[in-house]
């Protein structure tokens, strides 16, 4: 058991490095397909080593082999990031379609908290990657109900993918309306929970709503509280919504459980 989460982990770097690749090129409008890897300073044609920024810190001293200059702390935050995730997810699916399912989906979106902590954006790139997925998943659950969606209702994951959606939606609008401001909320936290929803089913889509909603409040406070932030400052949501998805996915059903007997 011991090696399939050492194969599930390295699985997860190599993932990881190839999200960076998106992280860096899909704001800069450049293919991830078909450019070859190269050095983001120097141009230079990368190997394994330089693929993968955990070997190169490991090998280099957290410097790229072809040009010597300093790797981005985020290169191995990303690569880590994949990772873990992809063993906490092997370690509560084991190797079934769930697995697969929500690896696809916390890869897509791990790329959308990057991106939208570096850009605040979230390309629609990114939710087509995640419509693509969740149209394959919506047509297989035709065939075979995925559990985390906790009905055999067809609709069920289209339900989640307008609700979760159009609540947001309406909390933008009231927020513009507010502030009188259109920066309240960007379109892109919008769309991306329309694969989320079609991913996770009405209820857990739902519930991955609530969490980033209460998250990213905690967050504003705290910092506003600490004067790093101004009441009319934004900051990006998207992070809050790609955590809360995954805490959704690995233990929304038990989250739900547990406040209904608290009711």
């Amino acid at each position: 058991m011991i090696a399939y989460y050492i194969v599930v982990f390295v699985f997860g770097l190599l993932t990881g490095s190839f999200l960076n690749e998106c992280i860096s090129r899909i704001p800069q409008g450049e293919s991830v397909v078909w450019s070859a890897l190269h050095c983001r300073c120097c141009g230079a044609r990368l190997k394994l080593s330089d693929i993968v920024p955990v070997l190169s810190y490991t090998f280099f001293r957290t410097r790229s082999r072809c040009c010597k200059e300093r790797i981005p702390v985020r290169y191995l935050l990303v690569d880590l990031t994949a990772a873990i995730t992809f063993l906490l997810l092997f370690m509560k699916y084991r190797m079934t379609i769930d697995f697969v399912v929500y690896a696809y989906l916390m890869s897509v979106l791990i790329v959308v908290a990057y991106i939208d902590i570096d850009h605040r954006i979230i390309p629609d790139e990114l939710v087509a990657a995640g419509l693509v997925g969740g149209i394959v998943l919506f047509l297989y659950n035709l065939f075979k109900t995925m559990d985390i969606y906790g009905d055999s209702k067809w609709w069920n994951p289209l339900l989640g993918a307008v609700s979760s959606s159009g609540i947001l939606f309406l909390i933008a609008l009231v927020s513009s309306l507010i502030y009188k401001s259109d920066d309240a909320m960007g379109m892109g936290d919008i769309k991306i929970f329309v694969p989320i929803g079609l991913f996770l089913g009405w209820r857990i889509c739902l519930l991955a709503l609530i969490l980033s909603i209460i998250a990213g409040g905690f967050c504003g406070v705290f910092l506003i509280a600490s004067g790093k932030k101004r009441k009319r400052d934004t900051i990006p949501f998207g992070p809050f919504i790609v955590f809360s998805t995954f805490i959704a996915v690995m233990w929304g059903w038990d989250i739900i459980r547990w406040y209904i007997t608290r009711l």
